[in-house]
């Protein structure tokens, strides 16, 4: 395949050589050339790596479902509550909307997911063989990686634990946890199950932690200190912490280096700036950063459009960015840095100069968008996308190609 006629990040006009699910050739665009095989125009378009969402909870969606007034309360266990209380009765049966919500994000230029799968003694397996029905419908347009995710906490409900192993008999790549002393209130107990059943299935994990300032830190230490003496360096994710760079510089730094030096990856989904860790200094040091569109109009948030371009806007504006350089840094991080964290095949960003992605070599996920420069893409979301998975073109104008 030839990709003719594009600007990778922004550069100048080349023509993209394709060999199966690799990047072949970059050569500077040639208008006369007649390639015998297949071609995808670029007019001119910019050429970026498609995005990898890695924090995404597909199975509480209602995208595409009349809108409806937020009804949750504040805090995990009120949101947790309110999302039993309907996600039942949505006027579209759950997998559909699964379905639909993964279509919608590769449309947009999505092919790389890790999504959460709710399992706890509610909705036990429901949620999660939706997700999986949807992963396999949608094989050849998307990689999807899957969490067991207890929301509810791993220790207060009992068989919740027996369903988390089900799910990871069943297929899960990733086992999470979630806010060790708040929810649970026994760190010790609920790490101890985490860890415990990412060792016997050997699978990744994920920690959700919405616990604020020291208290966030003391959870972030013992996961560090389990990751340290299991070895389990370049296999943990900490999801949203949204406060580790409140307590203090040297805190933040102390982490920020922990994180680098065990590969301890983070998934962001751009929230307001209240005293999280530097997204510079954390590129700078070399940690795995990705980024994440969380709920996706849901019953915890009526927030989440399936479109990463549109999350890569939030991530530069909630961080104040207005350099073009942090803005270009915001998408890598929105596209190979989420990649980097779903496989190690995939570098992670050398800094905030980095522009990967698109090299000889390097995998076929590409995203054609319209726009003058990368900056502008961001500012503008444009609509003239096509979209390419593992060398073949997936979805165009908005539209995943097949049905």
């Amino acid at each position: 395949m030839l990709i003719r006629d594009v600007r990778p990040w922004g550069g100048e006009r080349s023509d993209v050589e394709l060999s199966g699910a690799r990047i072949a050739a970059v050569r500077p665009h040639d208008p006369a050339a007649r390639p015998a095989g297949e071609v995808v125009e670029g007019r001119g378009r910019l050429l970026l790596p498609s995005f990898s969402d890695v924090h995404v909870h597909l199975d509480s969606t209602r995208i595409g479902l009349p809108f409806r007034p937020h009804t949750g309360g504040p805090g995990v266990i009120a949101m947790m509550r309110n999302d039993r209380q309907n996600w039942r009765t949505a006027e579209v049966p759950l997998q559909e909307r699964v379905a639909g919500t993964l279509e919608r994000m590769i449309a947009r230029g999505t092919t790389r997911v890790r999504s959460y799968a709710q399992v706890d003694v509610d909705c036990r397996l429901e949620r999660f063989e939706a997700v999986v029905a949807a992963k396999e419908r949608f094989a050849g347009r998307a990689e999807v990686q899957i969490m067991a995710f207890p929301q509810a906490g791993i220790l207060r409900e009992k068989g919740t634990v027996d369903y988390l192993e089900a799910s990871l008999r069943a297929g899960a790549e990733v086992i999470g946890g979630i806010d060790p002393c708040s929810l649970d209130r026994d760190p010790k107990g609920h790490l101890d199950v985490v860890f415990g059943l990412a060792e016997k299935y050997q699978v990744e994990v994920d920690i959700h932690l919405h616990e604020p300032g020291h208290l966030g830190v003391f959870s972030t230490d013992l996961v560090l200190e389990r990751t340290r003496a299991l070895g389990m360096q370049g296999k943990v994710t900490m999801s949203h912490a949204y406060e580790l760079g409140s307590v203090s510089e040297a805190v933040s730094r102390r982490l920020i280096d922990e994180f680098a030096e065990l590969d301890v990856a983070m998934a962001t989904v751009a929230p307001p700036d209240h005293g999280r860790l530097s997204l510079v200094a954390l590129t700078e040091a070399g940690v795995r950063v990705g980024l994440g569109e969380d709920g996706q109009r849901d019953y915890w948030s009526p927030y989440g459009n399936c479109d990463m371009l549109d999350r890569t806007w939030q991530l530069a504006f909630t961080n104040g960015f207005r350099d073009d350089a942090l803005i270009e840094m915001s998408l890598a991080v929105a596209t190979v840095g989420g990649a980097s964290i779903m496989s190690h095949d995939v570098a992670r960003l050398a800094g905030v100069a980095d522009r990967p992605g698109l090299a000889v070599g390097d995998r076929a996920d590409l995203l054609l968008v319209d726009g003058e420069t990368p900056t502008s893409a961001v500012m503008d979301r444009g609509t003239d996308r096509t979209v390419l998975h593992d060398g073949v073109v997936v979805a165009d104008q908005l539209a995943v190609l097949g049905g």
